[in-house]
């Protein structure tokens, strides 16, 4: 049985081709050490280099997965640059010649072998949307929270899980903060708005400061979709922190996330970082689904005129370069501030104003989407 399996295993090995060198990933020693038993249990090794497509991560093991008698799979990333190390060490290098350690080029010393996770499909959240952004003070919680509400309104079934575990806002921009009761082992989320609600703020102290490494944040990114007791969702929406760090990459190796929209502003600096951001979605094989602009513009309670205070075309451009939609433009406006700092958004306190409006049709653009 076991030399049938392992037969079957390399068949479906040799179907996935490496794009780099125009090979499949046996052919191209990308995949070492394979080891079968005879309960169906599948474990090997892959080497990357920095410019393989991270991707190729999640399909060879979605490509085992399927592999008729295969019970579990575990794929051990490696440094390909350690895989053969030279029999005698390079030369020092000067401390004018060295340089910055990229991510990704890491020695094996420093970057510790570890299986990656196997997402796990949660059917009943329905769509799950990250909002992120690559920087903060763009608006992304308060994109975030009036787009969970402006769903809702529409007649969605919306949850909205804070995974901003660094600066957790949600429980102030929607008006809720207490402690989650626990029915049946299971955590039972807040709701305001319409909505449910999630957040490490309800069970943590206001001052207590998140020093967490990548695996309590995976450890807490799991238990708030697996063990929240959310119901049946249309949509799921994640409040992501900025950048591209531990969160994004453990809530998209926690579960399948269907699409990621990434908020900026019209500032040429922050759709600089946006850009990375959206990057990193596309890496690890999400979708970003468009981009959105905040504070784009002012409007003079006056004249009516459109003011671009912080500078104009920021979204489109990125967009652009992405090639993706860009959903919407928010209009800055002070009731969009007053409000989340009394847990009023501004689809609640102020539907009819500019600012809301925006965010009511960036929700019918998205339900559109998918």
């Amino acid at each position: 049985m076991t030399a049938n399996l392992q037969e079957r295993v390399t068949d479906a090995l040799s179907r996935i081709r490496n794009n780099r060198v125009g090979t499949n990933v046996l052919e191209a020693e990308m995949i070492r050490d394979i080891a079968t038993t005879t309960d169906g249990k599948v474990r090997l090794s892959l080497f990357l280099t920095p410019d393989d497509d991270a991707t190729v991560v999640r399909e060879v093991r979605q490509a085992l997965q399927q592999v008729p008698g295969v019970t579990d799979v575990r794929v051990d990333v490696k440094d390909a640059s350690q895989s053969n190390k030279p029999s005698t060490p390079p030369a020092p290098k000067s401390a004018a010649s060295r340089t910055l350690p990229v991510m990704g080029q890491e020695t094996q010393s420093q970057r510790a072998a570890v299986p990656a996770p196997t997402p796990v499909a949660y059917p009943h959240l329905g769509k799950v949307i990250a909002i992120s952004s690559g920087k903060g003070g763009v608006g992304k919680s308060t994109v975030a929270s009036n787009l969970a509400i402006a769903l809702a309104k529409q007649g969605a079934r919306v949850g909205l899980m804070d995974a901003d575990v660094y600066g957790p806002n949600i429980p102030r921009m929607m008006g809720v903060n207490a402690p989650p009761p626990v029915e049946n082992e299971k955590i039972i989320p807040l709701q305001a708005h319409g909505v449910k609600i999630m957040s490490l703020g309800f069970m943590i102290e206001r001052d207590q400061p998140a020093i967490w490494r990548g695996p309590i944040i995976m450890k807490i990114i799991t238990q708030f979709l697996r063990d929240v007791q959310w119901g049946e969702l249309d949509y799921f929406l994640v409040d992501m922190p900025p950048g591209t760090g531990d969160a994004q990459l453990s809530l998209v190796q926690a579960t399948m996330v269907h699409g990621a929209i990434i908020v900026t502003t019209p500032q040429e600096v922050a759709s600089g970082d946006a850009l990375r951001g959206a990057k990193m979605f596309q890496r690890v094989a999400v979708p970003v689904l468009g981009i959105v602009e905040n504070m784009s513009y002012f409007i003079c309670p006056h004249c009516q005129e459109k003011h671009r205070i912080f500078g104009s075309g920021g979204g489109k451009r990125l967009a652009d370069e992405l090639d993706v939609p860009l959903l919407g433009e928010i209009p800055f406006f002070g009731g969009v501030l007053e409000g989340a700092d009394r847990g009023e958004p501004i689809v609640v306190s102020e539907p009819q104003t500019p600012a809301a409006q925006a965010l009511f049709e960036l929700a019918g653009r998205l339900k559109g989407l998918l």
